[in-house]
């Protein structure tokens, strides 16, 4: 029992590369975290200072862009470091500090997520009533339960990791702290964490995607409707970016976290984890400033400025 309490850290394995690919990668990472940081709080900065932009599909937006560089800030500096130094070690407190911070942003996302894809539905199905459904009050009430239940899933989680013991290895297959690694190094059983996994992040990945779907499917139907080839194009237009930036963050997580679990392979899962802590926060940003006409007219206004 005295060694199964001296494992209280941990060694992170990090991304696997030759030797000759450090600095090229660690460059590669450093600008794309650069270019997160700037495109996602320019774009947050440009939607607080115009007032015209205080309407729930931006508050959305720059709420997206604000966990987009929560969610980034919490893997990609330490990630960063590991490149350069030799002890890679990281406590276990540490280690559930970032696994916490990182399932807060995860979660949140997919609910905010979820929740532009309704407001893009009563947008495009019900224009009339969009002023009275969807009220900046309502806006700020999904924003706030998107985060509420961000920290209620993370608590979850985190709490059922207390219960694990490591007692053999200390080396974390990954370069951060997430739980699939760390279930597999624990010595007693993990099975109750696998199934709190399964039903607590199936659960919110169902609900999200269950909502994008049919939202988009009745916006879809509604699009199919009108005659006039303008409306159409505006709308597919709208709601393109969304759908994109839907599809490219859903898909390494379902990968990740809804397969059986004797299908995990590690290699495999740091590159879906680089895909969606690393490249989508960086993408979000460009996606939807670049088919968005009155993002893009600020921007412009602002350079020639």
């Amino acid at each position: 029992m005295e060694n199964k309490t001296l494992l209280t850290q941990f060694v992170l394995s990090g991304l696997v590369y030759l030797p000759q690919w450090k600095i090229p990668l660690f460059l590669l990472f450093l600008l794309i975290y650069l270019i997160t940081i700037v495109g996602n709080l320019g774009l947050i900065t440009l939607i607080w200072n115009d007032p015209h932009l205080h309407i729930p599909m931006y508050l959305f937006l720059g709420s997206l862009a604000l966990v987009d560089t929560w969610l980034s800030s919490t893997v990609t500096p330490r990630m960063l470091l590991d490149f350069f130094v030799k002890s890679k070690l990281i406590t276990f407190s540490e280690c559930l500090i970032q696994f916490f911070s990182f399932v807060v942003s995860a979660t949140t996302e997919c609910f905010l997520l979820a929740s532009m894809a309704y407001d893009r539905y009563v947008a495009i199905c019900k224009p009339l009533l969009y002023p009275v459904i969807m009220t900046n009050r309502l806006c700020v009430r999904l924003l706030i339960l998107s985060l509420v239940g961000g920290f209620i899933h993370a608590l979850i989680h985190d709490g059922f990791l207390f219960r694990l013991i490591f007692c053999n290895s200390n080396i974390i297959n990954h370069f951060y702290c997430d739980i699939m690694p760390l279930l597999k190094i624990s010595c007693n059983d993990p099975s109750i964490n696998y199934l709190m996994l399964f039903i607590f992040s199936g659960s919110i990945q169902v609900f999200t995607i269950t909502t994008i779907l049919v939202s988009y499917t009745l916006v879809l139907l509604s699009i199919l409707k009108q005659k006039s080839i303008k409306s159409i194009k505006k709308a597919f237009s709208t709601c393109g970016a969304h759908l994109l930036s839907v599809s490219l963050y859903y898909g390494p997580l379902l990968f990740m976290y809804v397969r059986p679990t004797s299908a995990q392979v590690d290699d495999q899962d740091m590159m879906d984890s680089v895909f969606y802590t690393v490249i989508i926060p960086v993408l979000n940003p460009v996606i939807y400033s670049l088919r968005n006409k009155q993002i893009l007219g600020k921007s412009k206004k602002i350079i020639r400025s």
